[in-house]
Order: C-alpha cells, then structure tokens, then sequence
C-alpha cells in the first residue's frame, strides 16, 4: 500500500455496538477511524426494538476499549449482571460513547454506503489492486458523495434485511401486496404498536428468541383484551431446539425465555401450526388466509387473520460490496471460514471456537465484514462475539499479528446441541464443551489439543481437528454424545464443532 493510501482513514460502516467498538480500538491502536452510520443516531437498529429486555446480561454488552474510552468521562458501568432493554444499551452506552470528544469528530450520521470499490479498479482488475484505497459510495444530506478509505470494517448488520415469510426463501405469494398488514422483527406490542394488535387475530411466523418474544406479548396482552387471538405458525416441529436448554443455558434469561413459551404453548392460549411451510396469503375483506405448501395432496390453511408478525430471522445485503472480491459460505453467505463453526443445520450450540482476522479475511485484502452481517443468514450472534472480531482485525490492520491472533471468547452455552435432533426424538446434547478427559484441564491446554474451541491449524478453515477425525471415523466427534447419521445426498461441509 502507498504512503499516501496508508495516511487515509478506515472506513466503519455502522455505528451500532460493533461499529462503535471498532472505532474506539482503532483510536486506541493511534489509527483513525471514519464510521458512517445511515440512521441519525447511534444505534439506529436497536431503537426498533428499544423496548425488548436482552437475554444477555451488562458484562457482555460493553467491549473493552470502549469502555476505556467512555471511564475517561466518568462513565460508571451498569451493574454486570442486570439485563439491559435494547433501549438502555443505546442511551446509557452508545449515545456517551459517540459523545465522546474522541471519537464524535469521525462520526457521519445520516451517511448511507450505497456502493464500495476500490477506486479506478473494478472487480476484474488484479493488476495493483491491493495498492488502490477503497472508494466508498454514499449518499449524504448534501447529496452523494465519495469517501476514500485504506481498509474497510463493514459493521452494517441484517437487521434491516429481514427474511421473508416464504418457507423457501422468497416472499410468499401475496405477501409483498398485503404490506399494511404483515411488520417484520419485534413490534412494540405492548407499547406504541399496542391499538395494531388489540383484540385482533394475529399470526406469528417463526420460531426463534423473536417470536417467542412475539407470542409472550401477545399473550400479556390477551390478558387485558381476551378478544385478542394468537396464531402460532412454525416450520418445523423440533421442540426441543424451538424451547432451548432450560436451566442448562449459560445465559438464565435466554433459558426462561424458551420455558415461558413452552408454558404458553402447553396452556392452550395459542393456536399452534406445526409443520406449516407458508406459500401463499389471500386476503378477502381485510382477513387474510396463509396457505401451506402442499403436502399428501392436502393444503393446510390458516383463516381469518388480520395482522401477521414475521420473526424468521434476517440476512445480509451484498449489494454495497458487489465490486469486492468476497469469499462467503454459499448457503449461509457468511464469511466462508465461519460457516462450519456457525452453521444451524449442524448445531445451535450458541458457541463457537474463538476466532478473528484471519477467519473474516476475504480476497478483497483490507476488507472485513465483522458482527452480524459476518455470520450471514446464521442466527446466533452475541455482542460479545463481534467485540472479540473487531479487536483482532484492528490489531491486524495495526501490524500486530500476534495479538490479532491471539483471540480469546468466551461465549455462554444454549444447553442444547442441534446435531442430536432427529426427525422423531428430540434428545439434547452438550455441544462445544471439553469431553470427560478434558474436564477438568485449564481452557488454554484444552485448548492446545484442537478440540472444539481450540486453535486451528495449518489452515484457518481446519478447525476442531480432533472432532473433525471422530467424525471421519463414524464416531460423535468431540463435546456431542450421538453420533450424527449424514446422508450421503445431502451437501456436506467440513465437520467442525458439532
């Protein structure tokens, strides 16, 4: 990279949690950040759900660096182990901390990347590609502008790209029309968006912690306005994975969650689908019908709704970097590294072995995707985790390889191994965890022996080398009890943590 090249800032898309630490380890690295946020303020996703209580305690909200940088001012840390609402993360620690004299000055709000290329370079270009700065496309309150950057950290998240209610990934025929009826995420239900839902029949798609967040509303609210109905509609029919690991969840609030929605489901006070794979709605004065996919020659149906919650998670928008040269999972669209650690079709163990810059590197040297938008369409990320992710690429971007390879996470376990679930018996298992043998080993040794949660080797997508070889025998592989039957049809990724 040119000396010239080397003088410009790095770009940060985003100033929610991930974006905002990012800024402060590269502040405290002595480099100089320029972070674009789309929304006027910081945390702009969290406001739409600024009411809903996390599952995850203070002590893995706030990332050290800056934290360091917030103490300067006075800030006292929230007590460690209170759960804060989404709103309280953005009042009591993202808006200080865009505050900060610091960092406020490299701070764009209402700045929206539109496009990222490298300047005077397309995607096709080798020839001195890594030696030309970044050029980032974005419109601003003056009209559109051009910014030059030297590295990229991408920390725009999916939030704002929820999945449609079709079960095979595109919309369901109808839904973009009956728009007026159907939000997506977490709606106010009890608050602001309370007069939508009162004493109306609502549908819930999903089967995630936003849906059950969803359906508990609803239920509170039935409380108070009996004539509210709730419809509950779940693609599959795997309890055990939908309700969670109960008292063996790592995060208490994440655990009661899933058993308050068992309650619920086995009170009686929902109207439970099943199964129910959406492909079509209908609407006939003001009531909607969801129809499902056909299955035995029958089309099972579901009348008479008037608004309709989609919580089926998120995915990420690539069409601000399709001039870069990106290295993503082809059917999670992560960052390709990640994918055999995160992958929910092989586990939801809600941990995964540390990593860092080399796991969400890309051909497109100097660009990395971190938080969110690096675990793709998977649902199971954890603030803490992207804190861990923006340490170790800052540290990389600095020249410090050895503390950008030094990644240390440490993740609350769900309780509950998805590996385990077949289509009939639902037995959990405790995935990521040392087997017996290893028990009672200090971390950093367990580590060293490359079973699930330790380091790779040879390459960065070689991970959990010990489970790899169990599985290759036939054999459970290291921290899950059952051996997993893999049909030789199915695509088969590398075996790694579960």
């Amino acid at each position: 990279m040119s000396d010239t090249v080397s003088t410009l800032p790095i770009a940060v898309v985003g100033a929610g949690p991930v974006g905002l630490a990012a800024a402060a380890h590269l502040l405290s690295r002595g480099m100089t950040p320029l972070v674009f946020e789309a929304g006027p303020s910081p945390g702009a996703n969290l406001h739409t759900y600024a009411h809903v209580q996390l599952f995850s305690p203070w002590r893995y909200n706030v990332d050290k660096a800056s934290r360091a940088l917030l103490e300067q001012q006075g800030w006292k840390h929230p007590a460690p182990e209170a759960l804060p609402t989404a709103g309280e993360i953005v009042r009591s620690y993202l808006e200080p901390l865009a505050r900060h004299p610091a960092l406020a000055p490299h701070i764009r709000f209402a700045h929206r990347v539109v496009a990222i290329s490298r300047a005077s370079v397309d995607k096709v270009k080798t020839a001195k590609r890594e030696a030309a700065p970044f050029a980032l496309r974005v419109h601003t309150p003056d009209g559109e502008r051009e910014f030059r950057a030297q590295a990229v950290i991408d920390a725009s998240g999916t939030w704002n790209q929820p999945n449609p209610m079709g079960a095979n990934g595109l919309p369901a025929l109808g839904e973009l029309a009956l728009t007026k009826q159907i939000s997506y995420g977490m709606p106010d239900i009890l608050g602001r968006d309370r007069a939508r839902y009162e004493g109306r029949r609502v549908l819930v798609v999903g089967s995630g912690h936003s849906a059950a967040g969803n359906l508990i509303a609803l239920a509170e609210l039935a409380e108070s306005v009996p004539t509210t109905q709730i419809v509950w509609a779940i693609r599959g029919d795997n309890w055990t994975r939908i309700f969670g690991g109960g008292e063996a969840d790592g995060l208490p609030a994440r655990g009661q969650l899933g058993q308050r929605l068992k309650q619920l489901r086995d009170s009686g006070r929902l109207q439970v689908h099943t199964g129910f794979r959406i492909h079509e709605l209908r609407s006939d004065n003001g009531r909607i019908t969801a129809y499902a996919e056909v299955e035995s020659g029958e089309r099972p149906r579901v009348s008479g709704i008037e608004e309709i919650i989609v919580s089926t998670g998120a995915r990420p928008d690539f069409s601000t970097t399709r001039e870069l040269r990106l290295k993503l999972d082809y059917w999670l669209e992560s960052t390709e590294a990640l994918a055999p650690l995160i992958d929910p079709n092989e586990h939801s163990c809600g941990t995964v072995r540390p990593h860092g810059h080399r796991e969400l590197a890309h051909p497109e040297v100097g660009y990395y995707a971190v938080g969110a938008k690096s675990y793709g369409r998977a649902p199971t990320f954890l603030l803490a985790t992207g804190y861990e992710q923006v340490r170790s690429v800052v540290a990389a971007l600095a020249g410090d390889l050895a503390a950008a390879d030094d990644v240390q996470l440490d993740l609350p376990e769900t309780g509950v191994c998805s590996v385990s679930f077949g289509p009939e018996k639902e037995t959990a298992s405790c995935c990521g965890t040392s087997p017996p043998e290893l028990s009672s080993v200090p971390a950093a040794s367990a580590a060293s022996e490359g079973c699930c949660g330790g380091p790779p080797k040879d390459a960065a997508n070689a991970c959990c080398v010990a489970d790899e070889q169990a599985k290759s025998a036939g054999a459970a592989g290291c921290g899950c009890s059952t051996a997993v039957a893999v049909s030789a049809a199915a695509p088969q990724r590398k075996a790694c943590c579960g």
